[in-house]
């Protein structure tokens, strides 16, 4: 059976050792060097740049969040033994975890470390499809020859060279689809390489939750259990019409998914389908001008995301938490794409007040989707505000402004609120 030890990298016969360094981490499976989609997922990222950063924290439980009121980010492995798990209310992960350390998240730092990790993931393939700041498919189809080394190999060196020029640990699904190769690389966190081969792709699955079918969140889940479907073999009993006719387009992709059948390409362009941001007050709020200077920030946000990509969105969306954490959101579709704040702040404001009579609220975001390249989109007055062609000449000389003199350099009124 072909093996490689994870540690010094060398191919050797499966054993439980490695005969070069005597390393115990040997990675050993019928399918090692046949597999070549990869899935690898930083290790607790945000508290981990944290702790590399600050040697002080290294034995220490870290929480990545905002305060009393905010959520979690990423916690550390030491404090997710307590219970503490990522998007908790941070009230509820101090409870599990008082003695963690919590440290306001750096994103500039995050932001610069994955870009590192994405040169890295570079030199092995340009087929790369990142899904977050920490999580990227790879597609190392082809690349033995280029390379030398079979794909395992090649995941196991970036791996290596992560942890030695970076000081941060990833872990890696390896299989023949992009669902089995995410689900792959939970499987022995942190650090870890776990392979799902073509034949027992059945075996495997079969009495798994469906819970692990990506997409299937709690509701789902609830829904799917109520209709007495609680593991991947209940599924495959279930007609895919049927499914279809329950579930929608669900229900089809779910009949594949409960086979191990993914046809989806790792695609290195795939486009960015949404731009938003949101805050959490730390004590719930009626107050308008506060919730429409929040509103004014975000917007403004939002529309610094969307130049910055060259992006404009056809609808603005506003999405509000209640007292009692359920969620409300609103959605509007504009005449023609924007990404101008004063555009984006004006429709969340109608949207905020469609829903005002529901606060007190904890939580307020605003977003932009339904986007296109700006420079394709169709400018069109608003024959309803002759003035708005006005106000999008004045932000546009306020961004040059900043651009040359600081982001402090010119402050609307509603954004000190």
């Amino acid at each position: 059976m072909p093996a490689l030890c994870r540690d010094c990298l060398t191919e050797i016969p499966a054993a439980s050792r490695c005969g070069h360094c005597g390393s115990p981490r040997v990675l050993s499976h019928p399918e090692l060097f046949d597999l070549s989609v990869a899935h690898m997922d930083c290790d607790a990222f945000f508290a981990s740049v944290e702790k590399r950063d600050n040697p002080e924290l290294r034995n220490k439980p870290v929480i990545i969040g905002g305060g009393k009121r905010g959520v979690v980010s990423t916690a550390c492995y030491i404090a997710r033994i307590k219970g503490v798990r990522s998007a908790m209310p941070m009230f509820q992960a101090l409870k599990l975890c008082p003695e963690a350390v919590v440290v306001r998240p750096r994103m500039a730092a995050y932001v610069a470390v994955s870009r590192q990790i994405r040169d890295m993931m570079q030199d092995l393939t340009p087929a790369i499809e990142p899904l977050s700041l920490d999580e990227a498919f790879l597609d190392l189809t082809g690349t033995a020859r280029l390379h030398h080394a079979p794909p395992a190999l090649l995941m196991a060196r970036l791996i290596r060279r992560m942890e030695v020029e970076l000081g941060l640990s990833g872990s890696v699904g390896l299989s023949h689809n992009k669902f089995l190769a995410k689900i792959a690389s939970d499987l022995d966190k942190p650090r870890g390489f776990a392979i799902i081969g073509r034949a027992e792709t059945d075996s495997f699955l079969s009495g798994r939750p469906v819970g692990i079918i990506w997409g299937v969140g709690k509701a789902m889940q609830a829904r799917l259990e109520r209709d007495g479907i609680r593991t991947i073999a209940d599924l495959r009993l279930r007609d895919r019409k049927d499914l279809g006719e329950r579930y929608g387009m669900m229900g089809d992709r779910l009949w594949h998914l409960a086979r191990g059948l993914d046809y989806r390409r790792v695609s290195a362009h795939e486009p960015v389908k949404s731009i938003s941001n949101e805050t959490t007050f730390f004590d719930d709020t009626s107050d308008i001008s506060v919730l429409d200077g929040h509103l004014w920030r975000l917007s403004e946000k939002v529309a610094d995301r969307a130049k910055a990509r060259g992006l404009s969105g056809l609808v603005v969306v506003l999405k509000v938490k209640r007292a009692d954490h359920r969620i409300l959101t609103r959605r509007h579709t504009l005449h023609a794409p924007t990404q101008i704040a004063d555009r984006i702040y004006a429709t969340a404001r109608s949207l905020l007040d469609q829903v005002i009579g529901e606060a007190p609220f904890r939580l307020i975001g605003a977003g932009l989707s339904h986007l296109e390249d700006a420079a394709t989109g169709t400018a069109l007055g608003d024959l309803l505000d002759p003035d708005a062609t006005r106000r999008e000449q004045a932000e546009r000389a306020t961004d040059e402004i900043r651009r040359r003199f600081g982001e402090a350099a010119i402050l609307k009124g509603r954004s000190l609120r």
